[in-house]
């Protein structure tokens, strides 16, 4: 089982990055072995179409769920339509996050929480 994270930096100790679609990089971990793959994104620098490059970029990583701040529509579409829970107003520490998704304290949201240009403006904002 693997989850993807978005992160500010490339290491278990980096900040979850609360946007999904133009976060800095994706943490693929296995939370039982801690054992993880950091894929820097690309598409944080998109004109558009940043959180729907990045869902598929996330969706070919075999994750059965993603961790983060916000998620826009487009996104979150893409997450769904692959079979990948999406789970947001995750904060702190990257490793802190994988410790209460494996305690069970997180629960996969139903829809986006922000709009789907949340995350242009508003640098540290949104995805």
């Amino acid at each position: 089982m693997k989850i993807g994270i978005t992160a500010r930096g490339n290491n278990l100790d980096s900040e979850v990055d609360p946007r999904f679609g133009r976060c800095e990089y994706f943490i693929i971990v296995d939370p039982d072995t801690l054992e993880f793959e950091v894929i820097e994104n690309f598409s944080m620098e998109a004109a558009s179409g940043a959180g729907v490059q990045s869902g598929q970029l996330v969706a070919t990583k075999g994750v059965e769920a993603v961790l983060t701040g916000n998620i826009g529509p487009n996104a979150f579409q893409v997450l769904q339509a692959a079979g990948i829970k999406v789970i947001t107003g995750v904060s702190g520490k990257v490793e802190e996050a994988i410790e209460k998704y494996k305690r069970g304290e997180f629960k996969p949201v139903e829809s986006s929480n922000v709009d789907s240009k949340f995350g242009i403006s508003e640098k540290g904002m949104g995805g």
